[in-house]
């Protein structure tokens, strides 16, 4: 059976780049008589708004969608720690202390999530009794997982290369955050029984290093199924951190503001965008 998932984070209100990816998700489930789930995804730290969550929920049913809901994050963290654990206990993660703009200022190559970084700590003693992130040996890691390779629905089998991304980090500095998007969401969709990732195309680079850890951790291995993207006048993708959700394309505001979700959700199904929207890779 397909269970695919819809995983936001309560840090900023819903805009219609998230719709088209919950209804491209629900509508995959649904058409081969599947199951959507909902996971929130509230480890943010102090950007986490709990109150958000309920404003999800009347959003995906306001646009007509139905789904189970799962435990969230903040449920999880020990069986976070656990996996860190595990990974530690391999000798595959090294603490690191280095700022991004430290990490801006040292790194010499750039890779698909921004500059990557130079191993800095990876070359020198750290004192792990002060706030520290761990990062992934990528090297050490493939050279104990083997060759791998992972299916998109849309692009095909691709052969598994975290080293593009280089040693990302998979538990943060900061307590209240334990764990990396990275760690978090590959034991969550494990853990939910998610047999086919659906997210934007904007972390196709990211299912590489998820492949690995599936590796390490002896999870099992999903399909994944990376949509287009919706776009802003400026060809670049809607994002809570550029206020897309307060320039006209928040769905909560669409929503108080009278307008028919299902409708909306038909108009989205059909790739017909309000202006200045478009659909692209980013």
């Amino acid at each position: 059976m397909i269970v695919t998932r819809f995983a936001p984070s309560p840090n900023g209100s819903l805009h219609l780049g998230h719709a088209f990816s919950a209804i491209v998700a629900h509508d995959l489930a649904r058409e081969a008589g599947g199951k959507f789930v909902l996971r929130i995804e509230d480890i943010d730290g102090a950007r986490s708004r709990p109150e958000l969550a309920d404003e999800f929920r009347e959003d995906l049913a306001w646009l007509g969608l139905e789904w189970d809901e799962v435990a969230p994050q903040s449920a999880r963290i020990e069986h976070y720690r656990e996996a860190a654990g595990r990974l530690q206990a391999m000798d595959l993660l090294y603490p690191c202390t280095c700022t991004r703009s430290e990490i801006a200022a040292a790194a010499t190559e750039t890779g698909p999530e921004g500059p990557l970084y130079p191993g800095t700590c990876k070359r020198r003693e750290i004192d792990t009794s002060q706030p520290v992130a761990w990062r992934l040996d990528v090297e050490r890691a493939l050279a104990r997982a083997g060759p791998l390779e992972w299916a998109d629905a849309l692009q095909g089998v691709q052969r598994a290369d975290p080293l593009a991304l280089g040693d990302v980090v998979l538990v943060r500095k900061d307590a209240a955050t334990p764990a990396s998007y990275h760690l978090a969401a590959t034991l969550d969709d494990a853990a939910d029984g998610v047999t086919l990732v659906t997210r934007g195309r904007d972390l196709f680079a990211a299912t590489h290093v998820h492949r690995l850890l599936q590796a390490l951790l002896g999870l099992p291995v999903p399909r994944w199924h990376h949509h287009p993207l919706l776009l802003d006048a400026d060809g670049r993708k809607l994002a809570k951190r550029r206020g897309s959700a307060s320039q006209g394309f928040g769905l909560a505001d669409r929503r108080r503001a009278g307008e028919d979700g299902v409708l909306l959700a038909e108009q989205l199904r059909l790739h017909r965008f309000p202006a200045d929207i478009s659909l692209g890779d980013a």
